[in-house]
């Protein structure tokens, strides 16, 4: 991302945010293009962040038409049903965030994550994926990033009731962070989100979150059932229980790391919370902002929210020990 200097309109509008990052963080920003695919409350909180802050260009890819659930958390989506005419939620949001910040590119782009090839994937820097199965997660866009010759940073999001989960996929990552008076250069290697979840539960080094064995149950039930993801109600909960014991036993996992009550607040609530959607919103746009700009530590590799004990928790979740 490497190229010419900010314009002189550029160093104005973004004045404030280069006396905190610089102005070599901002130009990385101002170059960077980003592809969103699926935006819900929590993916409408990031684009705004990532509009204000400066970004060369944004393409939004989500073919679904609004529905009450769409309006219940997206601000982006004008809360006037006679607006709609048959437009998608991309399409809404895109004439949103252009208000925001004139000087980035917003686009929507109509088809699905699993129509999106490789030629097309090269043109940005950043992709952020969200409601999107397990297979369009790996298969249509991870594993495609993973093959192309330039680095592209890979992200997904889920927020469901009041819980939050961001995943980050850097590939090999170089970064500059400040260590008392010196900047020193730092390297981390992520691995893929497949490599991730395929590390067996019994060689994770240490008890790891209840939301990541939590989403992985309910993630496997919806791939087994054929739903997209966020399609479950509290009538799904025996067949999410029989899964989890069969996953725990697999897997050589206390079933007690997989609580049931949680299970039965993800299952039954499945719609986002609005305030989670801003915290998880505001914490994925800095992490696409430090790993555009390359300062400071990045995330590594799982990030966990729940409103009910306010915590937020890192996993590195890479490789077996």
């Amino acid at each position: 991302m490497d190229g010419e200097e900010l314009t002189e309109q550029e160093t104005q509008l973004y004045d404030r945010q280069i006396r905190v990052w610089g102005a070599d963080a901002q130009r990385r920003l101002s170059k960077a293009h980003v592809l969103v695919c699926g935006i819900k409350g929590t993916v409408a909180e990031f684009c705004k962040n990532i509009v204000l802050a400066g970004i060369s260009s944004l393409t939004l890819v989500d073919n679904r038409l609004v529905t009450e659930e769409a309006l219940s958390a997206n601000f982006l989506i004008p809360p006037d049903e006679g607006v709609f005419g048959g437009e998608t939620v991309a399409e809404l949001c895109c004439d949103s965030l252009k208000d925001f910040n004139p000087m980035v590119r917003v686009s929507a782009l109509k088809g699905e994550p699993s129509s999106i090839d490789e030629e097309f994937l090269k043109t940005f820097d950043v992709i952020v994926v969200s409601c999107c199965s397990l297979a369009e997660k790996v298969k249509s866009v991870n594993e495609k990033c993973r093959k192309l010759h330039k680095r592209v940073s890979f992200y997904t999001v889920d927020c469901r009731d009041s819980c939050g989960e961001i995943f980050v996929d850097l590939q090999d990552y170089k970064y500059a962070k400040k260590k008392l008076e010196d900047t020193v250069e730092c390297q981390l290697s992520y691995p893929s989100f497949e490599e991730a979840i395929s590390v067996p539960w019994k060689a994770h080094p240490r008890k790891v979150s209840k939301l990541f064995y939590a989403l992985r149950v309910i993630e496997r039930f919806e791939e087994a059932e054929g739903r997209n993801p966020g399609e479950t109600s509290i009538s799904d909960l025996p067949g999410v229980l029989k899964l989890k014991k069969e996953l725990c036993d697999s897997q050589s996992l206390n079933e007690a790391h997989i609580p049931d009550v949680l299970l039965e607040r993800l299952v039954a609530n499945s719609k986002e919370f609005p305030p989670v959607c801003a915290i998880i919103g505001g914490i994925l746009g800095q992490e696409v902002i430090k790993g555009i700009s390359g300062k400071g530590d990045p995330l590594k590799n799982f990030f966990y929210f729940d409103a009910l004990d306010g915590k937020g928790i890192i996993e590195d979740i890479s490789s077996e020990p």
